[in-house]
C-alpha cells in the first residue's frame, strides 16, 4: 500500500476507502480515520435532542432561525457535523493540514450518501490560523457564532484519553494562543461566542462569559459580542 504521506512518526493512506493516518509511535497508538456515517457521529446524528439540546441552545437555535457558525478549533469535526445536522450553515477552520485532510476526506464520502448530503451541504472547510481567518472575515463574511473548542489539559493517565484525542494532541499540540481566539473570536462574532470547557475547567482568559449551559460532562460558556447589541 502506498503512503499518501509520510513523515516518519505518521503516514496517511487509503485504507477501505478511507484516508487513514497511521503512527509508527508507542502513542498515540495504531490509526485514525475520520467517518461522520457510523459510529459516534452517526448516533449523535440520530439521537440529538435537537435546537433546545445543550450544544443547540449554546449557538442560540432556541432563538434565532438561521445561524452561520464558524467553529475555529474543527479538529474531528463532530461538533460541526450535529451543528449542520440541526440546520446551521457551518465553517470548520483547521491550521493542521493532515487534520483537515482527514477531515475533507470524511465531508467527501459523507456527500456521497443520500440521507447525509445535504448535511455535509451545510459544511465548508478552511486550512487556516482560525485568528487570522476571523480578522480577514466582512460584511456578510462575518458569522453569527464563532464556536471554539480548545484542546483541554493533558490528563496525568494518557490511558484514560480517548485515541483520537490523544492524536490530536501529537499533531496540534496544547492550544496555548487560546486567549488570543478568543480575542479574535469576541470581535468578530455577530451574536456570541461559544467556547466549549469541560463542566469543572476555569473559563478562558478574557472577559466573563454572559451566561453558561451546562450539561452533564461538559460546559459552555457563552459571550454576548457586541456586534449583537442585544439581548442573549
Amino acid at each position: 500500500m502506498t503512503a499518501l504521506f509520510d513523515e516518519g512518526a505518521f503516514s496517511l493512506e487509503r485504507v477501505d476507502g478511507a484516508l487513514t493516518l497511521r503512527s509508527r509511535l508507542a502513542e498515540p497508538p495504531g490509526s485514525l480515520s475520520l467517518d461522520f456515517l457510523h459510529g459516534r457521529v452517526g448516533f449523535r446524528r440520530r439521537r440529538e435532542e435537537g435546537r433546545k439540546s445543550p450544544l443547540g441552545k449554546a449557538v442560540g437555535l432556541h432563538q434565532f432561525a438561521e445561524v452561520s457558525v464558524v467553529d475555529a478549533t474543527a479538529g474531528l469535526g463532530r461538533d460541526a457535523f450535529v451543528l449542520a445536522t440541526l440546520g446551521c450553515h457551518v465553517t470548520l477552520v483547521e491550521r493542521v493540514p493532515v487534520i483537515a485532510a482527514l477531515l475533507d476526506d470524511a465531508l467527501v464520502r459523507a456527500f456521497a450518501d443520500a440521507e447525509v448530503s445535504p448535511i455535509v451541504a451545510r459544511m465548508s472547510l478552511v486550512v487556516a490560523n482560525a485568528a487570522s481567518f476571523l480578522a480577514a472575515l466582512a460584511g456578510s463574511e462575518v458569522p453569527d457564532v464563532v464556536y471554539l473548542d480548545p484542546m483541554y489539559p493533558e490528563r496525568e493517565k494518557s490511558a484514560l484519553v480517548k485515541k483520537e484525542m490523544r492524536f490530536l494532541r501529537a499533531l496540534a499540540g496544547d492550544d496555548l494562543d487560546s486567549t488570543v481566539l478568543l480575542a479574535a473570536a469576541l470581535e468578530n462574532a455577530r451574536k456570541r461566542v461559544v467556547v466549549k470547557r469541560p463542566r469543572r475547567a476555569p473559563p478562558l482568559l478574557g472577559p466573563s462569559p454572559s451566561h453558561v449551559i451546562e450539561s452533564e460532562n461538559t460546559r459552555y460558556d457563552v459571550y454576548v459580542t457586541r456586534l449583537q447589541g442585544g439581548a442573549s
